[in-house]
């Protein structure tokens, strides 16, 4: 699921931990030229907050994989990013793109340390992250501006233009944007033979499953080709994957199922080791078929499971990553 629960006890722990940091690093050393002779400006984040950024951001960190990616195809490097879900890189997709970046924890719990340390100017959060957990971002605040970009299962357009909009590149992100749905209006030109075709989007944990519905990024991209989902996957959700027990498994049944996985990434496990590349998806599958009735499923039966990177198909991001899904759709269908 991408909403990880720690214990609001935690959270409040891992804050007064970082506003200590904070106020160590305030006695030892100055702030970063740039943000202290630079011009600012306001910008209104997800929650309609009025937010004073630089008017130019030079530093900037990125705590959740949406905002990254959208700093990324903006052409901005941050200072600081955090590991993918259920990875101890950087997102998987990211990696070409990400470099060396630094990692400042991960996404259910930043290192505020870390964060201080990088001494950014700017600071961008959102419901796939941080969960919107005040002491999280009020700690957060003791270090540089924060934005928040986005709901868990937002919009990723949204997201983009609150990143790009406090980045002072609002036309750059309407450029992604129109390139994306183009994109997407003559990949769907391609698809016609699969007009009556179902399509699901598993994510498959240790011997369980998760559905991928509608508001999620991989559901977002089916649609905006024009591909079907099966009746118990037409809809949506809660802004994270939808747990399938093992005696509903036929839900997660269509025509074709684009089926990945996050490493070890569980609820209450969010920074377990593990891959989330095809080739994990492959030896996911292939353990699944040892539960019953895996076998029995029609995709199954038809050859028509098609492992796929779970960065991609079964997390959060941004345009960088809705485009690797049509990429994708196209590469597996075309």
């Amino acid at each position: 699921m991408f909403s990880s629960k720690i214990s609001r006890r935690g959270f409040f722990s891992a804050a007064l931990t970082g506003l200590a940091v904070v106020g160590l690093a305030a006695c030892s050393s100055e702030p970063p030229a740039d943000t202290q002779s630079g011009t600012t400006r306001v910008v209104k984040d997800i929650e309609d907050l009025d937010v004073e950024v630089p008017e130019h951001p030079q530093r900037v960190v990125a705590l959740s994989e949406p905002t990254l990616d959208n700093l990324l195809a903006l052409g901005v490097t941050p200072v600081g990013a955090t590991a993918g879900r259920g990875q101890t890189t950087l997102p998987n997709y990211l990696l070409d793109q990400a470099g060396d970046i630094p990692i400042l924890g991960n996404v259910a719990q930043p290192n505020f340390e870390a964060i201080g340390a990088a001494k950014p100017d700017l600071i961008f959060v959102d419901g796939t992250s941080v969960n919107n957990n005040p002491p999280v971002v009020e700690a957060l605040r003791h270090i540089a501006p924060v934005v928040y970009t986005g709901w868990a299962g937002g919009d990723w357009r949204t997201n983009l233009r609150l990143t790009a909009e406090a980045m002072n590149m609002a036309d750059k992100g309407e450029e992604i944007i129109a390139d994306y749905d183009k994109k997407a209006k003559d990949v769907a030109k391609k698809l016609g033979d699969y007009g009556d075709s179902t399509f699901s989007v598993v994510r498959w944990q240790g011997n369980s499953a998760s559905l991928i519905l509608n508001e999620l990024p991989a559901g977002r991209a089916l649609k905006d080709v024009g591909l079907n989902r099966p009746p118990a996957q037409d809809r949506e959700g809660r802004g994270h994957s939808d747990p399938v027990s093992l005696e509903n498994l036929q839900d997660i049944d269509a025509d074709y199922i684009f089926f990945g996985t996050l490493g070890g990434s569980a609820v209450n496990n969010p920074t377990a080791g593990g891959s989330a590349d095809v080739a994990d998806a492959i030896k996911a599958v292939e353990k699944a078929q040892e539960l019953p009735g895996f076998t029995d499923l029609e995709a199954f039966q038809q050859n028509h499971i098609i492992p796929v990177d779970g960065s991609v198909w079964t997390s959060t991001g941004g345009p960088l990553l809705m485009n690797r899904l049509i990429d994708d759709i196209v590469e597996k269908l075309v």
